[in-house]
């Protein structure tokens, strides 16, 4: 019953956005109630789990969404992106073009949380979009799906880095494994997946449709790269410098301090403020009008996923989770599979990747020893498992929905299916390496 519940909570607020057009947002905190109450949820904390689930999730993006938005306009309005474009094509060809998108995306994704990436890449899309008269989705999916494997199979993102400790994996030898299984998940479930998807037009957001600019107004190609990736570069040195100094060193905490994703974000803005503004004779009060307009432009993506946090703090606080995990505990299965099953089906009713994978490392977890299951493949088994049926419910969907502008149904053909691809080409690339070792 708590399964076929969530499954027409979920149903509700697809038939109230598709079909009766009700605001997304207004949607989410409706049936974040509803699915409260008919889930068991004591009506006074209600209120409370919506509230928790939305301050959660803004309160960990907002700074990473808004100043993503700030850098992404200043880099679009600049011609900072035009020049990338026009390097990226100069170097691999209009016809190569979603291979450099990969490859740029693979490169970002593994230092890169997934909501930073995607913010900071978007305008490069668009221009690479804009410009050649390419279709969005052709161009965008493949970047996209190789920022979502990293996210979900690669430490040192959250989760994977997370079930590394829990299950007592190598750091080095799980990121090995998980490059040469996401390579092959990323090449299909982006470029030749995408090929099937030319027929969905996308109209993305008019934020990033800057006019084109001459050639000599443009910024030159190294301040326009090193600006753009300057978020990757810090962020890769605060993951991997700490690895490198000795146990209790002074300069760990500053390292960690200035490697938050949001600390990143707030100094890269202000050096692009300079590096793509006033160095080029743009006006303080210009530039700020440009970040306003920024913020405007993504204020109802913030309430949408804002929205998707409370319905997932209701499913975690009603405990469907754990429900869901117990019921496939008792399941004959291969530990590996097992183990990608029950993050799968944890993803699909919470909708959080990182919810999905570390609340089946505690079920999974007892089963490894007596199997003895290669800890690092596990590792990547559930990563692969917390990958699959991203929908309504899932913060990334309505990233990608509102940014590409497109509708429900074209979204579940498109990123959902793409999810589903790489999530199922984890488990594939774990099962033959499992064999194989």
């Amino acid at each position: 019953m708590t399964i076929l519940t969530v499954l027409l909570c979920i149903l509700l607020l697809i038939v109230m956005i598709s079909v009766f057009k009700i605001n997304a947002f207004l949607s989410f905190l409706i049936v974040s109630i509803i699915a409260g109450i008919t889930l068991g949820l004591p009506l006074p904390k209600i209120a409370g789990a919506v509230e928790k689930g939305m301050g959660d999730v803004l309160g960990s993006l907002i700074i990473i969404i808004t100043t993503g938005a700030m850098l992404g306009k200043l880099v679009a309005e600049s011609g900072a992106a035009q020049k990338i474009a026009e390097v990226m094509m100069s170097t691999f060809g209009k016809k190569h073009i979603q291979w450099a998108m990969v490859i740029t995306g693979f490169i970002i994704g593994i230092p890169l949380y997934y909501g930073i990436g995607f913010v900071l890449m978007v305008p490069l899309i668009f221009s690479v979009v804009y410009r050649y008269k390419l279709n969005a989705i052709y161009i965008g999916l493949p970047m996209l799906a190789a920022l979502s494997v990293t996210h979900g199979f690669l430490p040192p993102h959250p989760s994977p880095a997370a079930l590394v400790v829990q299950f007592d994996a190598n750091m080095g030898l799980t990121l090995f494994y998980g490059m040469i299984i996401a390579i092959p998940a990323i090449v299909i479930g982006g470029p030749i997946f995408a090929k099937s998807l030319k027929h969905i037009e996308a109209q993305p957001l008019a934020a990033f449709r800057t006019k084109e600019l001459p050639e000599e107004a443009l910024p030159g190609s190294w301040v326009s790269l090193l600006t753009a990736l300057l978020p990757v570069i810090l962020l890769a040195l605060a993951s991997f410098l700490p690895l490198t100094l000795p146990a209790g060193s002074p300069i760990t905490p500053v390292v960690t301090f200035l490697g938050n994703p949001s600390i990143v974000m707030l100094i890269v803005v202000l050096i692009a403020t300079y590096t793509l503004g006033l160095v080029r004779g743009m006006k303080m009060n210009a530039i700020m009008n440009l970040y306003s307009d920024a913020v405007k432009d993504i204020a109802m993506i913030l309430l949408i996923i804002t929205g998707s946090g409370a319905l997932k703090e209701i499913l975690v606080q009603t405990g469907v989770s754990l429900e869901i995990a117990r019921y496939l505990d008792g399941i004959a299965i291969d530990p590996l599979i097992l183990g990608w099953l029950i993050a799968a089906l944890i993803r699909f009713a919470v909708g959080s990747a990182t919810v999905a994978g570390l609340t089946t490392a505690g079920i999974i977890f007892p089963l490894m020893g007596a199997a003895h299951t290669d800890p690092n493949l596990m590792v990547l088994a559930v990563g692969a498992g917390s990958l699959m049926f991203s929908h309504v419910n899932d913060s990334g969907f309505w990233l990608f929905k509102e940014y590409f502008n497109l509708s429900l149904k074209d979204t579940f053909r498109s990123w959902a299916l793409m999810e589903t691809i790489v999530g199922t080409m984890g488990l594939i690339g774990v099962l033959i390496l499992h064999a194989l070792l």
